[in-house]
This record gives C-alpha cells, sequence and structure tokens, in this order.
C-alpha cells in the first residue's frame, strides 16, 4: 500500500513540477538559521510571558497574502501533531506568511509528510525545520500501551498511521530500564522527534541535501502543553542521525521525482 502511494506522489510531483518551479523563484535574503531559530525561541519566551505581539495578522497582511509569494516570508517549516492544544502559530508568536505548517497525529514523518517538508525547504525556502512533539501525546501514549500490553482497539487507519513511532517508544524502553512503565511516555515522545528526523532523512534525499549544503538547518524540540514553553533539543544530535542515514544502504537516492520515475521504468522493462 505504502509503495502504491509512494508511486502516486511521484507522479503528483511530476505533474505539478511547474507549481513547484515558480514557487522556488523567489530570490529573496532571509536569516541565517541560527537567527531563525532565536526568533522562534524569542517569539515563544513572549508567548510564555502573555506578551505576544501577535505579528501578521491584519488585514494588510491579508492583503500581501493574496498577492505575493510566501517563499519570500515564512522563515521556518513546522512539522508538528494535528492535537488541539499545540497552536504552532500562535507558540512562536507568530502570524500569517511567517511559518510553514505540516501537521499530523503523532508527528510522524511518512510519504505525505516528506513531500510537504520537501516543499517547505525547497519551494517555500525555509532556512529551518522544526520538527516538534509535545507533552502528553496521545499518539506516542496509544502506541506505547500497545507495546506494553494494555492497549484498547483503535479505528482502521489509525495503526498505520502510528507504526513509525513503535520503534521509538521501544527505543525508550531499551533505554531506561529502571523507569516505570506508567513513566516512559515523555521518553517515547523525546525518541518519537528523532525518529521523524531519520524516517525524513530515509525517504527525503532533497532533505538531506538542502541540510549539507547549509541552505536549512533540521531541530527538534518539545512544547509543554501545560507551560506553552518549547524545550530545544540538542542539535548534535540530528547530524548524527544524518551520518547514519548516508551509511545506510536503504536510504533513498534520487532527489527529483523525474529521476526515481526513470529509474523504476528502467527496473520495469529489465524485467
Amino acid at each position: 500500500m505504502k509503495k502504491m502511494i509512494k508511486t502516486l506522489a511521484i507522479g503528483c510531483c511530476i505533474l505539478a513540477a511547474p507549481a513547484f518551479q515558480a514557487q522556488a523563484s523567489s530570490k529573496v535574503q532571509k536569516p541565517s538559521p541560527d537567527k531563525i531559530i532565536q526568533m522562534m525561541k524569542d517569539g515563544n519566551a513572549r508567548f510564555v510571558a502573555n506578551k505576544s505581539t501577535n505579528p501578521h495578522v491584519d488585514s494588510a497582511r491579508l492583503i500581501q497574502a493574496g498577492k505575493e509569494n510566501q517563499g519570500d516570508y515564512a522563515y521556518a517549516t513546522v512539522l508538528g501533531c494535528s492535537d488541539s492544544r499545540v497552536p504552532i502559530e500562535r507558540i512562536f508568536d507568530a502570524g500569517i506568511m511567517d511559518i510553514f505548517v505540516v501537521r499530523v497525529a503523532g508527528n510522524v514523518v511518512d510519504v505525505d509528510e516528506a513531500g510537504s517538508i520537501e516543499y517547505g525547504l525547497a519551494h517555500v525556502n525555509t532556512p529551518v525545520l522544526v520538527i516538534l512533539g509535545h507533552t502528553q501525546c496521545g499518539a506516542v501514549t496509544a502506541v506505547t500501551n500497545a507495546i506494553q500490553g494494555h492497549g484498547h482497539p483503535l479505528e482502521f487507519n489509525i495503526p498505520p498511521l502510528v507504526d513509525d513511532i513503535e520503534p521509538a517508544v521501544k527505543r525508550a524502553i531499551a533505554a531506561n530500564p529502571t523507569v516505570a512503565a506508567a513513566d516512559i511516555i515523555p521518553y517515547g515522545i523525546e525518541e518519537n522527534v528523532w525518529q521523524g528526523v531519520e524516517d525524513l532523512f530515509m525517504i527525503s534525499p532533497a532533505s538531506r541535501e538542502i541540510v549539507k549544503s547549509g541552505k536549512a538547518k533540521v531541530v527538534g524540540a518539545i512544547y509543554d502543553v501545560s507551560t506553552g514553553q518549547v524545550k530545544w533539543l540538542p542539535e548534535e544530535k540530528v547530524s548524527d542521525i544524518l551520518k547514519k542515514v548516508e551509511n545506510n544502504p536503504a536510504r533513498a537516492i534520487h532527489a527529483m521525482a523525474t529521476e526515481a520515475a526513470h529509474e523504476a521504468a528502467e527496473e520495469q522493462r529489465s524485467h
């Protein structure tokens, strides 16, 4: 099923290529990744202190959004959870055309999310990607409960949605053998952020190349739903994961959909 989805995604990318190229034409010089991360830290500090400035939410910005290219303005791509307690623009005190947001339950990275992130990095030209987990994550909790043998029945489409979380939870349990079963979830939430980074690098050669070139930086973070504070995870861990993926022969190789489609066609002809 996932192979079929990937094939369809490749086809859609090819059909949408002119639109992607048009979006990528922005020549605006944006702040450096480090400066943008500091901007996001400052914005979150204002949010926590109840001193948000609520920028870029007026009618002038709406008019601008209707006329101009978001690639000239958005400074970060954020992959976050669908959870209603995580209002991504608000927690960074950002507004319209500031953040390219990708949301999915459990902040997992599969084909749809990877494609959306590629669009944010390569065509909206955001110099930063934040993979944002959050405390009390229901998806990580559900997977943890299932692994520990006291889960509950899930609707048909949920298990394949959250199956990417399983390796993260198993790593968290293995790395913390003295932690009680009920207390392992926060460790699983952090591991799930790193799992998202690894899954992205495994299936997205384009993202790997953008990061290696220095055009963008990937960072992990966890949002506390009870305090509003974002905890930023060690940036060096991302570099370690990238090196690990670069040495993995199972990683995807072709950055462009046309290259992958050509290779698939060649394989089919050879059979």
